[in-house]
Parts: structure tokens; sequence; C-alpha cells
């Protein structure tokens, strides 16, 4: 499934190639490419003169929300990465590999309800849906299919997360001082993402 990878916001407009600056209002669209998501990033001048009108009739349309530009800080000289539940995250969308689907949904639940990411659409593709996250920090954008877990599956998946955890990924060598095994996993319940109240809902499609 190509399309869990993760787009990234851009730092210009896709249409024009102007930057955007700090806190910038822009437009993101988002289609269904043959193998993955593929992103737009607009200003208002370009999102009104070339898509609002028809963005809907665009081929493999499937979302737009408006969001806020967040210029990224400047680096840190030297400074170490350590491992944590949103690089974990990171690591599982990007390797993409099935048996870590529920992992990659439980860990996305838990980031949403610390408010580090946020659920930006829902989607349905064939039989299940997809929710679609956006960093709001660095604008990363990704999809994590719901695997329809069960009561009975929940242990075992959570087991599988603190696993990974600890350990980091099969093959690899944990970290010194391991991933951050302090964030909070769900409860015993079947996990549902949750919308914040911090952001405003996304716009409704065909919204000015």
């Amino acid at each position: 499934m190509q399309d869990w990878n993760i787009r990234s916001r851009a730092h210009e407009c896709s249409e024009c190639q102007k930057g955007f600056k700090d806190k910038q209002s822009y437009r993101t669209l988002l289609f269904h490419g043959e193998e993955e998501f593929n992103r737009v990033d607009l200003c208002n001048a370009c999102w009104k003169d070339h898509y609002q009108d028809d963005f809907k009739n665009q081929e493999g349309f499937l979302s737009v929300w408006q969001g806020t530009y967040k210029a990224p800080p400047p680096p840190e000289p030297d400074a170490i990465q350590k491992a944590n539940a949103e690089q974990l995250l990171h690591q599982l969308v990007e390797l993409n590999d099935p048996q870590f689907l529920a992992a990659s949904y439980i860990l996305a639940v838990m980031l949403e309800r610390k408010r580090i990411i946020k659920v930006k659409d829902q989607i349905q593709e064939e039989d299940r849906r997809v929710f679609i996250y956006e960093h709001p920090k660095n604008g990363d954008v990704f999809s994590i299919p719901d695997p329809g877990l069960k009561l009975t599956e929940l242990a075992e998946v959570q087991k599988q997360v603190a696993d990974l955890m600890e350990h980091g990924l099969p093959g690899e060598q944990a970290e010194e001082n391991g991933l951050d095994s302090d964030a909070d996993l769900p409860s015993d319940s079947a996990p549902q993402p949750e919308t914040n109240d911090a952001e405003p809902e996304p716009e409704p499609v065909g919204a000015e």
C-alpha cells in the first residue's frame, strides 16, 4: 500500500512557487495517484485563481483543508535525536509493512490523544476507513487504515507496541536510552481517533 507514504508540507506554493511566510494561511488539496497520495499546497491567491471553482472535478480528488504555515525553527547544533513514539510511528509508516498495521493505528490514536498529530479527514477505501493525519509542527501528512481491531486482539497489539517502543524494529539495535516507554497506551477498549478542539475542524469540501 504505497499510499501510506508520508507527504510533507511544502515550504512554497505548488502553483506559483512563492515561499510561504510564517503564520501564512494556505490550502492543501489531496489527490489519489496511481500508487500514492499526491499533495498540493497552495497560497490563497492561487487557490482562488486556479482551484477554488472546480477542484472537486480534478482527477483523483480526495480532500481539501485550510492550514497555517509554521516556519521551521533553526536546527540545534549537534542535536541528539532520541527515538520516541512519534519517531516509531514515522518509521512504521515509511516501512509500510502489513504486520505493523494495527501497531501503527494504536500509535496514531495515542499521539492524536496527546495532540501531537491531528485527524484532518476520514475517507472510505474499499471496505475500510482510512484516517488522514497531519503533524501540525512540520506539516507531514500520512494515512493510517483502520484495522478493525476486536477487543480480543487489543492486548496482543498493545504488547507488540510496547515491544517496539522498548526494542525498536526487528533487526535494529535499541537506542542506548531506549524508545519512549513513558507514553500512555490506549485503555482496553476499541481505540477511536478523536478530533481536537484546539484547532478548527477541516473545512467542508467546496467551502471558500
